[in-house]
């Protein structure tokens, strides 16, 4: 899980480096966001939207905020209008990066998405160029308090495709169909297993290790400006950087 695991954990030891403190109010909107339109409104019946909920919460995001980025992915709040667009490229020293945005301006967007490849050396492709390396999965993490022999074996039962432990936190994360993510984490609770967050992703075996320094920092800066772009909703990357150089990220 490459694309989706590893950039995780730089991004956990960049923030941890910037003194970065929670997430920001903008993320939880996105999140909320996109899990509301991709599996609706109901929490009962949506535990990807449940969980980004609690994290909203937790982060502190007003409640007429919360409700309102409900809405908006759930279609109440003039969402007509409301296009998907997916871009892809390349990033300083080659690594592959595929951007899912939410607009209703698609020049708009395109033109900020194309000016920050052209800011930090990047290379914004054509359709398909490396969409092929992503693979859409259901993406379940599991806090390392649990048992792992009760983690392990409701995962099983509940049908998880991959139960992996994540030596950076301790954490498990469990790997789904996308269309059977909710029944997983439901059966995983019924099983006395809390579930710490649910997604749909996309990951890939693929690797691209970036070696560096000069394009670590700008593929940062890169991946920087695309999260914080109002209209993003997810960002997945293969790029990989090796532990010892992480202290050059700043």
């Amino acid at each position: 899980m490459a694309g989706h695991s590893k950039w995780a954990n730089i991004k956990r030891r960049k923030e941890a480096q910037d003194n970065k403190k929670g997430a920001r109010f903008a993320q939880c909107s996105r999140e909320l966001i996109k899990a509301a339109k991709l599996g609706g409104a109901d929490p009962e019946g949506n535990f990807r939207l449940r969980t980004a909920i609690e994290r909203a919460k937790a982060a502190g995001l007003p409640s007429d905020t919360l409700q309102r980025a409900i809405d908006k992915g759930a279609g109440r709040l003039g969402a007509d209008g409301m296009e998907d667009m997916t871009y892809e490229g390349y990033g300083p020293g080659g690594a592959a990066i595929l951007i899912e945005t939410v607009t209703n301006n698609r020049n708009r967007t395109a033109g900020d998405i194309r000016s920050y490849f052209n800011k930090f050396n990047g290379n914004l492709g054509a359709d398909g160029c490396v969409s092929w390396m992503f693979v859409a999965k259901g993406l379940i993490t599991v806090s390392g308090k649990e048992s792992e022999a009760l983690v392990m074996a409701a995962a099983i039962d509940a049908g998880a495709l991959d139960v992996q432990a994540d030596n950076e936190n301790g954490d498990y994360t469990l790997t789904t169909e996308p269309d059977e993510l909710n029944a997983v984490c439901q059966a995983l609770v019924a099983a006395g297993v809390g579930v710490a967050s649910a997604e749909i992703t996309r990951i890939t075996d693929n690797a691209t290790e970036l070696t560096d320094a000069d394009h670590i920092k700008a593929f940062t800066r890169l991946m920087d400006a695309i999260e914080d772009h109002d209209d993003v909703q997810a960002v997945y990357t293969n790029a990989s950087v090796a532990d010892d150089l992480l202290d050059g990220l700043t």
